[in-house]
């Protein structure tokens, strides 16, 4: 198995150009997390032409609600949560310049489609390993959304975060390519 990648954030459109459905990462920097609630409020901020709260240019999103931190830590388990929910606000924010996403789970047509045309890509984080994952993240804070409690903006400066490649800007899918080799294994 290939030695994962490390990564600086906030992601390059050179950095997405070596990258490739399967590889595994290791990503270090600032990511956010916004999952339904943080998301529909974006869009409404742009569809009021208001600015968003963060500058989302080259940024990474996780699909993600935190449990509470225990004593000594910036968050408590941190594990992703389905990413379809987000289907249908993540081709806006793809539009305006985010460059990955990370959660679980497949995405639509349509977010696959926008993530080859603006440059994006989607990575997997283990479910069901938030407590692990956890231990990647070094500092956690509210930036935005206060009042959506655990659904809330957050800025997450993580080392060594271990994520996957699953849609590439290529239009590479690690879901289907698992797909065909199943049924080519199968025959």
């Amino acid at each position: 198995m290939p030695k994962p990648k490390r990564i600086e954030l906030p992601l390059t459109e050179e950095t997405l150009s070596d990258l490739r459905a399967g590889d595994s990462l290791l990503l270090n920097g600032v990511i956010y997390v916004a999952r339904d609630a943080a998301h529909k409020k974006m869009i409404e901020a742009l569809d009021e032409g208001r600015p968003l709260p963060i500058s989302i240019e080259g940024q990474t999103v996780y699909f993600m609600g935190p449990s509470p931190a225990r004593p000594g830590r910036p968050i408590g388990s941190a594990g992703p949560t389905t990413s379809g929910r987000m289907d249908t606000y993540s081709p806006r924010l793809i539009e305006q310049g985010l460059k990955g996403m990370i959660g679980k789970g497949p995405r639509s047509r349509e977010v696959k489609d926008a993530m080859v045309r603006y440059k994006a890509i989607y990575m997997g984080a283990i479910g069901g390993a938030g407590a692990i994952i956890s231990k990647s993240i070094r500092k956690a804070e509210v930036v935005a959304y206060d009042e959506l409690g655990a659904e809330a903006l957050r800025l997450l400066e993580v080392q060594d975060f271990p994520v996957t490649v699953i849609n590439d800007v290529y239009g590479g899918d690690l879901y289907e390519e698992g797909k065909t080799k199943y049924r080519l294994a199968s025959s």
